[in-house]
């Protein structure tokens, strides 16, 4: 036998090892006290019933064969256990008599048998405790009982038993929690009492799942048990479902697997005793404003099947509607005869479902998803019901709130990973395709892929506000700023030589002189940094060492230091102002795009991306394949073409008003590209930017990235021009829609009356283009 000990060892496997016998004695004993009762009632009832236990005799002591209680006194045990099962709820209550932890019952309820018996009146297995765990639990009870009865120790409870048993009447499963009542159940020592000392008692109460221990301390030989026990179930059923709904529903990803699901609708089957009950739910999108499959596998409404395919006005739309408006859950007790839409009486009877109740899910103020409950019979499900759903709604809605916060912190992972910022407009479709690629890898694909995102047939507006001459200006500022540089240096290494004769200050001299000669004439390729390193390398060291050792050549060193950038490291002056304007005009455009942008979004939903560079370029793309949940019309293409011919005049004229405030003087031209065709763009997951799709779409993009150095045919004189806008086309009806709209824009002064009609020399890849060119009025 293994040693004692302290420990919490695991419940290991037992038998029921102790000698019992069924006896009526305990309650015959309890009929005798009760013979002098102070209840003069209940003193005749006992003196009557102890008269007849003395006709019977065979109920006397130790009864070996339990059958003899059914031949032959079946009266007066009817009499002795009127004690323990009244007689004014022995129709309702769940209670059995049977011998010492044994499975038989020899006396017991309706409903005892009903629910636990089998036919020959052996105790059913529960679906929950195996036989051995059954066994565990009634050596422990056994035990505690020896403790009490004869060491006057009580133990704590060991907790509520719950037995799971199946119900055949409706094909499910109920829940009943079990108390074993041992009143009329003696223990009897046989030989000697063993003897537990206060430390053994306080070891065995430590170590209650330790039977060796229990066995070494108390050996089962020397106890025995005579009586019977009382077994009394209460139905917890409805406790226990929503206590186990709660657990369900709180568990991460319950909703997102079929298999939880189904266990879910089980549960809830049994809470209504329903046995062909359904469950759906559906999430609310709140983006969307409707309600959407929830996850993205799994289908688990068995109402938006039918919903998708509804048209607004259908009658599953209205009822949500209702829903939505009234906050009150909707119970249709009979679909055949409620007063729905005709539609939707068809299309729930299409389905099998006879009664419903669809219930939203609230979280806080907002709607968070829809339950529904149907049954395939009338009836089923009634006004009486809504206790149950409100009980459990709260637990559904936690469920789908956090389930719903859970996969969207999926789906913005992959958009990060995969297309980092998404413009809003298009944000469903890259969370569509996350949430595709997240089915895939749930399904076990671990080489899953991002899908493409192509959008066609869509309408592109491109337009540009260049920096006119900036190239030139960038080189003239570098230009002037190298040759200042130049020229203080120079300054330094002459003034030096009046104090020093050394032969490189006159190598030095002739590099300096011979750069400023060649910058005089202009500015080559890779003159900035071949001279900004000689004199970082070569010249600054000796001015820094003639500094500490020549101080009459501090002034005129200190001058150089003073005009030379302390973060750059170089003369920025010409440079500096030419930034500074560059970046004012293009923050200045960039902001009113953006913030016209804002308000023609609101007007329909497009995709618009802006680049800056020197000036600023923005694409546009608008079609219906971007939009999920708007009707598109060719209206709101010619809505945004003429918003950006009103914009651009008015990009135009901020530009000019912003000129004389610059601290270098720069001028804007404005470009359109008329392109009347619908197109494909496709995201490109290395830029990370959306591209024209497709071979036939190619040259769209080609035009694009070049006409901005497009000349006008004969002259040479560039199209684009200061204080006018461009409008590059290639088909004649482009440009009869858009002379409608500069004609609008005259009206109203913002252009000025002429109009040129271009020819435009011919481009590498595009031939036949022209152009309209028309003069903003800047005194407006």
């Amino acid at each position: 036998m293994p040693s004692p000990s302290d420990s919490h060892t695991a419940p290991e496997p037992v038998a029921f090892f102790f000698q019992t016998t069924l006896s009526l004695e305990p309650i015959i004993a309890w009929w005798q006290a009760r013979t002098t009762d102070p209840n003069p009632g209940l003193a005749l009832l006992a003196r009557g019933i102890m008269q007849e236990v003395e006709r019977q005799p065979s109920l006397r002591g130790p009864l070996l064969d339990p059958h003899t209680l059914k031949e032959d006194c079946c009266q007066l045990i009817e009499s002795l256990m009127v004690a323990v099962f009244p007689p004014a709820s022995f129709n309702d209550d769940i209670i059995g008599a049977i011998p010492p932890f044994q499975r038989y019952s020899f006396y017991h309820t309706p409903r005892f048998a009903q629910v636990l018996l089998s036919a020959d009146h052996r105790v059913k297995q529960p679906l929950n405790i195996d036989q051995a765990d059954m066994e565990r639990h009634m050596v422990h009870m056994v035990y505690f009982l020896i403790l009490e009865k004869l060491y006057g120790v009580d133990l704590p409870d060991a907790g509520t038993i719950i037995f799971t048993v199946p119900d055949y009447h409706i094909g499910l499963y109920r829940h009943y929690s079990v108390v074993f009542n041992s009143a009329f159940l003696d223990v009897h020592v046989v030989g000697e009492r063993p003897e537990l000392t206060h430390a053994q008692i306080e070891q065995l109460a430590r170590n209650p799942h330790n039977m060796a221990l229990w066995r070494e301390m108390l050996p089962p030989e020397n106890f025995a048990l005579e009586g019977f026990n009382l077994v009394h179930l209460t139905d917890v059923t409805n406790q226990e479902i929503l206590s186990e709904l709660k657990y369900d529903l709180l568990e991460r990803d319950v909703l997102q697997a079929a298999d939880r699901l189904e266990q879910i609708q089980e549960k809830l089957r049994v809470l209504f005793g329903r046995p062909a009950l359904q469950l759906g739910i559906a999430a609310y999108d709140d983006k969307k404003k409707a309600f959407v499959d929830f996850g993205r596998r799994i289908n688990h409404s068995f109402l938006m099947k039918q919903l998708q395919r509804q048209h607004a006005t259908s009658g599953f739309r209205r009822i949500y509607q209702q829903l939505l408006q009234e906050r009150r859950p909707l119970v249709l007790e009979d679909v055949e005869t409620a007063d729905i839409p005709s539609d939707l009486r068809e299309q729930l009877l299409g389905i099998g479902i006879r009664s419903v109740i669809l219930a939203l899910l609230p979280y806080g103020d907002d709607a968070v998803g829809l339950l529904e409950l149907g049954s395939p019979k009338a009836g089923d499900l009634t006004q009486f019901d809504l206790d149950k759903v409100t009980a459990f709604q709260p637990l559904f809605a936690v469920a789908v709130k956090r389930n719903a916060e859970e996969l969207q912190t999926r789906v913005q992972a992959v958009i990060r990973e995969k297309f980092t910022a998404i413009h809003p407009t298009l944000e469903w479709r890259f969370t569509d395709a996350a949430l595709n690629l997240l089915e895939k890898v749930d399904e076990g694909n671990k080489n899953a892929e991002i899908e493409p995102i192509v959008f066609h047939d869509v309408y592109p507006l491109f337009g540009s506000v260049d920096v006119r001459g900036s190239s030139t200006a960038r080189n003239e500022a570098i230009q002037g700023d190298l040759v200042e540089h130049l020229t203080l240096a120079n300054r330094v290494l002459k003034k030096a030589t009046e104090f020093q004769a050394l032969p490189i200050l006159d190598e030095l001299k002739f590099y300096v002189t011979k750069n400023l000669r060649r910058l005089k004439q202009g500015i080559l390729s890779g003159d900035e940094v071949s001279i900004f390193e000689s004199l970082k390398n070569e010249v600054e060291p000796l001015f820094q060492y003639m500094a500490q050792h020549t101080p009459e050549l501090r002034p005129v060193i200190g001058e150089y230091w003073n005009s030379i950038d302390p973060e750059l490291g170089i003369l920025y002056k010409r440079r500096k102002a030419f930034e500074e304007s560059i970046t004012r005009l293009n923050d200045a455009v960039s902001d009113f795009l953006d913030e016209e942008d804002h308000k023609a979004q609101q007007m329909y939903p497009h995709y618009f991306q802006r680049f800056k560079t020197d000036g600023v370029e923005y694409n546009v793309y608008v079609g219906a394949s971007m939009v999920h949940d708007k009707p598109f019309d060719l209206i709101f293409l010619k809505n945004l073409r003429l918003w950006q011919l009103l914009v651009t005049c008015e990009i135009t004229r901020l530009t000019h008003r912003l000129k004389p405030t610059l601290p270098l003087e720069l001028e804007t031209t404005q470009l359109i590209l008329i392109h009347s065709q619908s197109l494909s763009i496709r995201f490109r997951a290395d830029e990370r930017q959306f591209d024209v799709d497709g071979a036939y779409n190619i040259r769209y993009e080609i035009i694009k990235k070049r006409i901005d150095k497009a000349t006008v045919l004969g002259t040479g004189e560039r199209l684009t021009q200061p204080g006018h806008i461009a409008l590059v086309y290639a088909q004649a009806r482009e440009a009869a829609e858009y002379h409608e709209y500069i004609d609008y824009l005259q009206d109203r002064h913002l252009l000025e009356p002429e109009v040129e009609e271009l020819e435009l020399e011919e481009l590498q890849g595009a031939k036949g283009l022209l152009a309209l060119r028309v003069k903003v009025k800047m005194d407006v």
